[in-house]
Formats: structure tokens, C-alpha cells, sequence
């Protein structure tokens, strides 16, 4: 099972370009490879799947166990030639600043993986040896198998730092030049996704030329894994659960949907933007998160979609929103020139758009039973938004302790229908996924 683990000094170095470059030169020498994400990112892994030509995983030691973990990357990973691993930030930073815990570090020392580091070479020679030795040398028990140069200015500048590191026993494994061209756009939470910028395989596969593809297949052996355990068998008696997946909401983990469609769920897309009325035969519904916000006033022009929910929802079927989808389900969402827009009016909740980024790991609490689960469960997840309600909550769905010891509630959970700005994974909490099915089979 070859892996290689691609990670760096920081964010900005490049990581899913090259990461992408791989998957894709990879790919032309036929053969097939598996890329991952580590990290709670919906975006990155829309680039790499578009270069692999398959749906890239997320794994992320925070939302999933230990042995979750394993099990969801030896499954994926079984069926391909090697697997590509992006990591997150750099190789070191993790949950706090006195530890690896949760860090790219710290999947590579849990899943056997060698790592190469992508060196942002602009404006270095020999301190790229300098930086890619510390990284080796700073955490122990890792496998730092070589260095990817980025952004470098020439063959003879990339030849300069290969010299400087071999001062440092560290083998260049390939470079990528500089070039305007392979930067990937970025807006506000993060990079746009893949089906929305240029992308032109040709030009790509030029780019990734120099990328030494016999050594970084080399330097992927690594000792295997244990076979994950087989899944349980899938109920033959499906459920249909729309699941919103248009421009406005993508932001989906794929081992989460297939963790549902291992409960029995028939997930059948829909999109807000665009449709007149939900699918027909569906017990349930699913508001994934994305950008509601860029296309507030084409979800509110869409009263049929608008009151096909209302109407669903009160018809007391299972109804799930999840940040984007908070924001859909509520009475307006209103920008930060203070337009509102009327949104759906499922829940008795306001947002209005944020110029700070609210993020992190939250550990919560359900305070109220709901169609994912029983009030008092414990779950892990994860938030990154720029919209705030504009109130408080007044049927909070979980509650957690804030920075400053405080306890806070979010969210809204009432009868069957559970909205928050928490991102779950069902992967990492089976039980949720299972709860959330045999509620829309009910």
C-alpha cells in the first residue's frame, strides 16, 4: 500500500498544487492513484479529486478515532496503486502550539507514512536545506523521505538548493517552477473549488515534468496496514434523503455520505438554486454547508424550492441543516451592506453576514434530542463561518465550553429538525448517520 504524505513549513507553500501535480503525472503513467486531505477542508480536496480522478477523503485525527482513521484511508486506499496525502499548515501545527496531537505530523506517525516536504523555494538557496532540516530533525519518529522544491525560478536555481540539502542527507525529489498560472484562487474560506477555476492538463502535466516520479514511487514503500473490518451490511430496504449539492451547497465529506448509504439511505441530490420542488419519494433532507451567502438572492427568488421545505418540514419529516444550511433554513439571511433576503423560515433564526472568521474544534453536547441524536450525546466538530445570529439561540441544540470557560449554546434543534453551524462527520460517529436514517425510515 505505497503512501507518501505531502506536507511543508506552512500554509501558503503550495502543498495542494504540487499535491495535485502528483496526482495527476501519477495518473498519466496509468496509474491510479488515491488522494486525502487531512483536515476539516471541503475545498482542497475538490483539486485534487479533479487531478486523481477520484473522490479525495478527508482524515482528520480530531473528528475521527484513532482506528476510524485507519480503517476509512485502508479502505479507500486498497484500490489504489499509492495514495497521496495533503496535509494541513505545517507539518507541526496541530490543536495547540505544545503539541503534535491532530497535526499532518501526527496522521504520518499514525498511518506508516513516509512525508515529503514542499519547500517554498522563492527567494532561497541554501536555507531550503535549513528549513527542510528542521522539519526533519524537529519531531521524532517521523520518515522524512525527501523534498519537492516549489516555486523555484530556473533548473539551475532548483539545482543550487538539491546541493544544500544533500549537505543535510535530505534528496530533492522533483521541483515545480514558478509560474502566475498554477496559483489557485482563493475567497473568503479558503480556495475556490476545483470546478470553478481553469484547469488545463496539458499546461499541468507540463508543469509537473520535473517532479521525479520513479523516486517518489520509491520513497511511497512503507509497511501495511491492517484490512479494515468489513462494513455491516446495507439494509435492502432504501430510504430516499434529498440531499442539497448545487453551487450554494457542496461542502459534504464523502465518507459521511457513504457512511449513510451503509445505513440504507438513497441520497438523491437536489439544488435550492435551481429546482421547484424537492424529489419526489423522500423521507428526509440534508443541508450540507457551502456559499448561501454568494447566492442569497437566487435562493430567495426561488419561493417554489422555499416553500417545498417549509411545507416538508412541517409535515414532521427529518430536516438537517448544517452551517450553509442554518443559514438557508432561517427567516433572512443579510449581508454585511445589510440587504437581507428572505430565506426559507424553517427555524425562527436571523443570520447576518461577519467580517471575522469564526473557526475551530468544538467538543459539544446535544441539549436536545434530535433526528441525528439523543439528547446528552457527545460529538466532536468542527466550525468555519462568517455569518452570526443575529439573537440568541432559543432552541439550542448543543451546548460546549467557550475559550473563556463559559459555557456556550448553538444551534436549534425542535421536533425533527436540527440545524447548527457545527460540521459532523457521520464517518467518525456512525451513530449519528444510523440515528439520522432509521428517523426518515420512521
Amino acid at each position: 500500500m505505497k503512501r507518501l504524505v505531502l506536507a511543508a513549513a506552512g500554509s501558503g507553500s503550495g502543498k495542494t498544487t504540487v499535491a495535485s501535480l502528483l496526482c495527476l503525472a501519477l495518473r498519466d503513467r496509468g496509474l491510479s492513484v488515491q488522494p486525502f486531505k487531512l483536515g476539516p477542508d471541503y475545498l482542497d480536496p475538490t483539486h485534487l479529486t479533479r487531478a486523481a480522478g477520484r473522490d479525495a477523503r478527508n482524515l482528520d485525527t480530531f473528528l475521527l478515532s484513532t482506528a476510524r482513521t485507519r480503517d476509512l484511508f485502508a479502505r479507500s486506499a486498497a484500490s489504489a496503486d499509492i495514495s497521496v496525502i495533503e496535509g494541513v499548515m505545517g507539518l507541526y501545527d496541530g490543536r495547540n502550539p505544545t503539541t503534535d496531537e491532530h497535526s499532518t505530523a501526527d496522521l504520518a506517525r499514525l498511518l506508516g507514512a513516509p512525508v515529503v516536504l514542499v519547500i517554498d523555494a522563492s527567494g532561497m538557496a541554501r536555507t531550503a536545506a535549513a528549513v527542510a532540516a528542521g522539519l526533519r530533525d524537529f519531531g521524532p519518529d517521523l520518515n522524512v523521505a525527501g523534498v519537492i522544491l516549489n516555486r523555484v525560478g530556473s533548473a539551475r536555481h532548483a539545482d543550487l538548493c538539491e546541493v544544500a540539502l544533500g549537505q543535510v542527507g535530505l534528496p530533492v525529489l522533483g521541483f515545480v517552477l514558478k509560474d502566475a498560472a498554477l496559483d489557485l484562487p482563493e475567497r473568503h474560506l479558503g480556495l475556490v473549488q476545483a470546478e470553478q477555476t481553469a484547469w488545463d492538463p496539458a499546461a499541468a502535466l507540463r508543469a509537473a515534468a520535473h517532479l521525479r516520479l520513479d523516486a517518489l514511487l520509491d520513497a511511497a514503500e512503507a509497511p501495511p496496514l491492517p484490512a479494515p473490518p468489513t462494513p455491516s451490511p446495507t439494509p435492502a430496504e432504501r430510504v430516499r434523503i434529498a440531499y442539497a449539492l448545487d453551487e450554494a451547497f457542496h461542502f459534504y465529506y464523502p465518507d459521511a455520505l457513504d457512511e449513510l448509504r451503509l445505513c440504507g439511505a438513497e441520497l438523491v441530490p437536489f439544488s435550492p438554486l435551481r429546482d421547484a420542488v424537492l424529489p419526489d419519494g423522500v423521507r428526509g433532507v440534508l443541508l450540507g454547508g457551502g456559499y448561501p451567502e454568494v447566492h442569497a438572492a437566487q435562493l430567495s427568488a426561488n419561493t417554489g424550492l422555499r416553500e417545498s421545505l417549509r411545507a416538508f418540514a412541517a409535515s414532521a419529516r427529518p430536516v438537517i441543516g448544517e452551517c450553509g444550511g442554518l443559514m438557508y433554513l432561517g427567516d433572512t439571511l443579510e449581508d454585511l451592506d445589510g440587504t437581507r433576503h428572505e430565506m426559507c423560515g424553517v427555524i425562527p433564526y436571523r443570520t447576518r453576514m461577519q467580517p471575522r472568521l469564526t473557526l475551530g474544534y468544538r467538543e459539544a453536547r446535544a441539549v436536545t434530542g434530535s433526528p441525528l441524536a439523543p439528547a446528552g450525546t457527545d460529538v466532536r466538530g468542527h466550525e468555519f463561518h462568517y455569518s452570526a445570529l443575529t439573537h440568541a439561540p432559543t432552541h439550542p441544540a448543543y451546548t460546549w465550553t467557550g475559550p473563556d470557560g463559559q459555557p456556550v449554546q448553538e444551534g436549534y434543534a425542535h421536533g425533527n429538525v436540527l440545524a447548527s453551524y457545527l460540521h459532523l462527520h457521520y464517518g467518525g460517529f456512525p451513530d449519528l448517520a444510523r440515528r439520522f436514517v432509521e428517523a426518515c425510515r420512521a
